[in-house]
């Protein structure tokens, strides 16, 4: 009988052993993403992330896991669960400590149940919502996952729906100008227009893999990550030790996009890529330049895309304005599991009138397509 194991430190499985079951190399889920979140600081038991990853066992081998944490809160999630929290407080129960299958700060479509077999995936849900009561944890829940996964979550498992805009490349399309050749009139002058704002206030951008970021450009970024983060009177959480280890770590994955004016760096983007998709992470500015998030977070992705033949380019959570600039609309899917069997019933049909509201959002936002009528 497979035996479920828990860890209080993803240092505790061996990294070539979970990467064996990390689909297509994902960024996110790569050990060393997940243990460089743990070994540089980045996860605080404050802000709610206590590390409680899940894994099941055949004897000496790994069948299935999961990046797994106990959480106290929902920050950090975008999977946004505080209507419930509030609901099981008015009636004086507790909702959280709650078990997230997750990646920390990282609103990203990916694996999340990591296996071979899709029955391990299936029974590592079920031996992990057997055990969730005993740990003292209310509920188990699952964001963000690519489609590989959800067959593994039967019926008995709230589905949740989200938006976010994300881009694709078309196989005809060579060069960035192609890409904006597909633009309707309107959008294809106003990007265009947002570029050369950018090259008349002298800004230059270059992009960076891993080891030619290490050092002083990824020092750069992190500076501009946490000026952005105190402007809006937020937490940072990623320390600059963590992002000078992705360099180190996972250096084929890191993309840079770094903006310089007269020699120094005013601005970053940084990226995280797979074999056929780019992510879009962490920006931030030292100076005000019209046009220069919209160039280094959006268009220099595309263009990096398109030349490096990735097939999707997924920005971060939420923003319409990314419509207007070749992101189209696209369902993200999450599953939760309440151990009270009453709020389980209840939010069932919660859960399926925010679908239908999501899934119309969604289409209304599709008929305003940015791409020139065929």
């Amino acid at each position: 009988m497979p035996e479920l194991r828990l860890h209080r430190r993803l240092d505790e499985i061996p990294a070539a052993t979970w990467d064996a079951l990390n689909r297509s190399g994902h960024p996110f889920t790569a050990h060393a993403f997940l243990a460089g979140l743990e070994t540089h600081g980045c996860l605080d038991p404050e802000y709610g992330w206590t590390p409680l990853h899940a894994s099941l066992w055949e004897g000496d081998a790994l069948l299935a896991a999961a990046p797994a944490y106990a959480k106290g809160n929902s920050h950090g999630e975008f999977v946004f669960d505080h209507a419930w929290a509030n609901a099981y407080a008015q009636y004086g129960l507790d909702y959280y400590p709650k078990w997230l299958i997750g990646v920390p700060y990282s609103p990203v479509t990916g694996p999340r149940l990591l296996a071979v077999e899709p029955t391990h995936k299936r029974l590592l849900l079920e031996a992990m919502r057997a055990a969730a009561p005993d740990l003292g944890l209310h509920s188990v829940h699952a964001n963000f996952l690519d489609a590989a996964d959800l067959d593994a979550f039967d019926a008995s498992w709230l589905a949740r729906e989200d938006v976010q805009f994300h881009w694709t490349r078309d196989p005809s399309w060579r060069a960035f100008d192609d890409f904006l050749g597909a633009l309707d009139h309107k959008r294809r002058k106003n990007l265009k227009a947002d570029r050369r704002r950018v090259a008349e206030a002298g800004v230059y951008l270059r992009v960076l893999d891993g080891k030619a970021a290490r050092g002083e450009p990824m020092a750069a970024m992190h500076r501009f990550y946490v000026q952005t983060f105190a402007e809006k009177w937020n937490h940072a959480a990623m320390t600059e030790p963590f992002f000078q280890h992705l360099c180190e770590a996972l250096p084929d994955a890191v993309v840079l996009i770094l903006a310089e004016r007269e020699g120094e760096a005013i601005a970053g983007a940084l990226c995280l890529r797979s074999d056929d998709t780019l992510y879009g992470r962490y920006w931030g500015a030292m100076a005000d330049v019209p046009g220069l998030h919209f160039e280094a977070c959006y268009h220099q992705g595309i263009e990096y895309c398109i030349e490096h033949g990735l097939d999707r380019f997924e920005p971060g959570a939420q923003g319409e304005h990314k419509l207007a600039r070749g992101f189209l609309p696209t369902s993200t899917h999450s599953r939760h599991w309440l151990a009270e069997p009453r709020f389980q019933q209840a939010l069932t049909r919660w859960c399926a009138a925010e679908r239908e509201a999501t899934r119309r959002y969604r289409d209304s936002l599709a008929a305003h397509s940015p791409f020139r009528s065929p």
